[in-house]
């Protein structure tokens, strides 16, 4: 996927009536106070579209602060921009949530990726990158376009795919409705973004601009960005995707989010998304559906770290290395005898990997199992869940059956899902 257009002229300075300023070589720069301590990183630029081939004026600046939470910054607190930062005038700004108002336009969620028309010959061409400049009024405008030809003639001697500089009044199509708009470019400015933050940025979009950018990431992206989103936007997403495709990726996500998922949709359409499943994937889902959401059972992953008695703790610590375990399922394995995929053998004990870091590494992990703490059964209800988890200081429990065969286990980021308010994730208020 192709980077940010470097603006031309070097690196970024400190701003002046004549420094251009590229949008995408913004995104996810720190923002300091004047004291030198950090606020937020920026993740969008917020413009309002004009009449005619009037440029755009810049409003603000979307910050991301803690805990995924957006304020809106207006451009006018904006003293200083570097390669590495932004730095903001005195003063205090709203900490309010912010919620793009009517007539708002987010530069890189809205416009990059938009086919637009070159004026001058009638070309198609795709955005790439906008560059905002100070004008004598000491508002910023929007000014320069970077664009990408498509294809087809148009500029004598211009090959298919070269990049341009224009200005804004170039080029036409910002204003009219945007079909089959593409992601690339914008993917490209926040490919380093975790997945929660990533979910954040297409929280902020519309559902037409959601679709578009998960046709765009690859299938485990898509599933690690689903099970950070509201309940409500990822039955949107799954919805619009091919069932072959949406089969796909529920197969990439974990089985209990999958399974949190698939209860959301109609049991004939959930019916048909596990039929299109392999097998072994869906079979564990099959499994979690058959529990209480409010459960254990429910809140269960069946993929926690399991291993046999006679395995060391040096075996113990090379499974709990692997980056794809959250850290709640990291910080201990479970002992059990065979079989060792769940439902399991009989449960034996707790390995916590700080003990685990005490012991010498050719020592027997039954050496070191915590017997002390009791699993939970699979319909242990979801507020003794809760308590359990804060009596003893856990991350994670381990659930098993009446037999004692290890089910799975539940963290603690499952139980907060599940006891924070509703629409936790998306709750908002007007910026000032």
């Amino acid at each position: 996927m192709a980077g940010p257009v470097n603006p031309p002229g070097g690196s970024l300075r400190r701003v002046s009536t004549s420094t251009r300023v590229y949008v995408a070589r913004l995104a996810g720069l720190p923002v300091f106070d004047p004291n030198g301590d950090q606020v937020g990183r920026v993740r969008d630029v917020v413009v309002a579209l004009r009449i005619g081939t009037d440029a755009p004026r810049v409003l603000g600046v979307a910050v991301e602060i803690q805990a995924r939470r957006r304020i809106f910054v207006p451009i006018g607190r904006v003293t200083t921009i570097d390669p590495e930062a932004v730095v903001l005038a005195s003063g205090t700004v709203s900490l309010r949530r912010f919620d793009k108002r009517p007539g708002e336009t987010l530069v890189l969620a809205e416009l990059l990726d938009r086919h637009v028309t070159l004026l001058s010959t009638g070309e198609q061409v795709t955005v790439l990158d906008m560059g905002m400049e100070r004008v004598r009024t000491g508002d910023w405008l929007v000014n320069r376009v970077a664009v990408r030809r498509t294809g087809g003639s148009g500029l004598r001697g211009r090959r298919r795919g070269e990049v341009l500089q224009v200005d804004w009044n170039e080029v036409s199509g910002f204003s009219l409705p945007e079909d089959g708009q593409g992601a690339a470019n914008l993917l490209a400015v926040f490919e380093k973004l975790r997945p929660a933050d990533l979910a954040g940025v297409m929280h902020d979009l519309t559902g037409k601009r959601r679709a578009e950018i998960a046709a765009a990431l690859d299938d485990e992206r898509l599933a690690d960005v689903l099970e950070e989103m509201s309940e409500d936007e990822q039955v949107e997403l799954l919805g619009g995707l091919e069932d072959e495709r949406a089969a796909d990726v529920l197969e990439a996500m974990a089985p209990d989010d999958a399974a949190d998922l698939l209860g959301e949709l109609p049991a004939a359409e959930a019916e048909r998304l596990l039929q299109l499943m392999e097998p072994d994937e869906a079979a564990p889902v099959r499994n979690l559906l058959a529990y209480s959401d409010d459960t254990a059972g429910g809140l269960m992953t069946p993929e926690p770290v399991i291993l046999p008695p006679n395995a060391t703790v040096a075996e113990a610590l090379a499974r709990i290395r692997n980056s794809d375990l959250s850290p709640a399922l990291a910080a201990q394995v479970y002992v059990v005898r065979p079989p060792y995929e769940t439902p399991t053998g009989r449960f034996l004990g707790t390995a916590h990997f700080q003990r685990m870091l005490r012991e010498p590494p050719s020592a027997l992990i039954s050496a070191v199992v915590d017997t002390d703490i009791d699993p939970l059964p699979a319909d242990c209800p979801l507020a003794d869940v809760t308590r359990h988890l804060a009596s003893y200081n856990l991350v994670a429990v381990p659930v098993v059956d009446s037999e004692q065969r290890l089910l799975g286990a539940v963290t603690v980021d499952d139980v907060l899902d599940h006891v924070l308010p509703s629409g936790w994730r998306d709750s908002r208020t007007s910026h000032g």
